[in-house]
């Protein structure tokens, strides 16, 4: 996709929510596991200067994740350019919905090489982490944080300030 075609996409930045409730009352395969309906993926691109929302993340078919062979050694991608996919999970407080989780996974993508790096058990951990209401950001740098920040106060300004002053001093200078 040329920069033109990204610049006059529809902007999409919407935390889609995710149906799965397994325990809708049929009982079978599933009930009672965990669910994934209030969490989304934010790709934050510290090249592109840029934090959005790409619900392909959930099953690792993000537009970064595309077209590329992931290897299992950071080392074998060298030029690959970072990015971070934080696994943002939403809940209902006594005053509104907030950001209760935010943890973010490294990825490196090379095009020019066709290869990526990405750590699946940290990606899956942090996915975890952040159903559970953890913050985990001390991972990434501070242009990537500044993004995430910015994006999620941007996104929805209630849910930011509802949100816990762990999360808040975690994403500030």
């Amino acid at each position: 996709m040329s920069s033109d075609q990204s610049s006059n996409k529809k902007k999409n930045n919407a935390f889609t929510i995710i149906k799965d409730d397994s325990t809708d009352g049929h009982g079978g395969y599933g009930a009672g596991t965990i669910s994934l309906e209030n969490m989304s993926p934010v790709i934050v691109d510290p090249n592109g200067n840029k934090a959005y929302v790409d619900m392909g993340a959930m099953h690792a078919r993000s537009e970064i994740e595309r077209r590329v062979k992931f290897l299992p050694n950071r080392d074998e991608v060298p030029n690959g350019l970072l990015y971070w996919i934080v696994w943002v999970n939403v809940e209902r407080g006594e005053n509104g919905p907030y950001y209760a989780g935010v943890a973010g996974s490294e990825i490196r993508v090379d095009r020019s090489i066709k290869r990526a790096y990405k750590s699946m058990a940290e990606h899956v951990t942090h996915m975890e982490k952040s159903l559970k209401g953890k913050i985990i950001v001390d991972n990434m740098d501070d242009q990537s944080k500044k993004l995430l920040k910015e994006f999620l106060e941007e996104f929805n300004e209630e849910m930011w300030n509802n949100s816990t002053e762990e999360l808040k001093n975690a994403l500030s200078d």
